[in-house]
């Protein structure tokens, strides 16, 4: 088994990861600015640093197998936070490092996508032995958008855009096996099991949640805009998710957390 380190730990998709790395029996060092609550378990270490300083991460670093670079803050700081963590593992001679990305980083035009383009490139000229894996919105993100929007009596809804949102369980268990293999440069793309009209996914999300709202059709001007309805952020042709958005709404509403 080997010692895997996993930045975000404690994120949407950082916790099922190192969930899924502890049950396939590998040591985890889980880093984020916050610790893992609870007691302690055995095979997890749980540290607190922020990748922007970079104070600990030679400790953090040291002997580790593979990192899983997971850690995003879409407000902006991607880029600045890989540079301390790609210099650490080099320095350590880590061998592997796996990044998660989003399918349509070279294609949509926005300032979140930019980056995280930027910063597969830079782990490409790392040095470091390195896997991007891309997939497409995660179920829990696409839910957090609705639920924003719907604090409205009014819902817009951009017209001519579709999502393909994929189970973030199964995606973990995707990095957690590329974690476990060697280096592999950019693999498949990794997309959920449909492709939904943005119209059709908001008001099956607000049906679960038993919301009553107006939706208005919306054209969004713009480069982005225009790569969003050619379905740059889609991968229909790897449609490999398995667990539908339906599936996900009724769970979560079955918990009261579509409401």
């Amino acid at each position: 088994m080997a010692t895997i380190l996993v930045t975000g730990g404690t994120g949407t998709l950082g916790r099922p990861l190192v969930e899924r790395l502890l049950a396939d029996g590998h040591e985890v060092r889980s880093v984020s600015r916050r610790p893992h609550t609870g007691t302690e378990r055995p095979r997890l270490r749980s540290l607190a640093l922020d990748l922007h300083e970079g104070t600990g991460l030679a400790e953090a670093v040291a002997g580790v197998d593979t990192v899983v670079h997971c850690a995003t803050t879409p407000s902006g700081g991607d880029a600045e936070a890989a540079r301390p963590l790609l210099d650490a593992a080099k320095a350590a001679g880590v061998p592997h490092l796996v990044y998660i990305s989003i399918v349509g980083v070279d294609r949509v035009p926005i300032g979140y996508y930019r980056t995280k383009l930027a910063v597969e490139r830079m782990i490409e000229d790392s040095g470091i032995g390195w896997t991007v894996l891309r997939t497409t919105q995660f179920h829990d993100l696409v839910l957090q958008m609705v639920k924003a929007g719907a604090r409205s009596p009014v819902v817009p809804v951009p017209t001519g855009v579709r999502v393909q949102p994929v189970e973030v369980r199964e995606v973990a268990a995707r990095l957690a096996e590329l974690a476990a293999g060697e280096p592999a440069g950019r693999v498949t793309d990794m997309g959920g099991p449909e492709v939904i009209p943005a119209r059709e996914l908001v008001r099956a999300t607000l049906d679960a949640g038993g919301r009553r709202r107006l939706l208005m059709p919306v054209w969004l001007p713009g480069a982005a805009a225009a790569a969003f309805r050619r379905g740059g952020n889609l991968t229909p042709e790897h449609a490999v998710g398995v667990r539908t958005y339906a599936e996900f709404l009724a769970e979560r509403a079955g918990g009261g957390a579509a409401h």
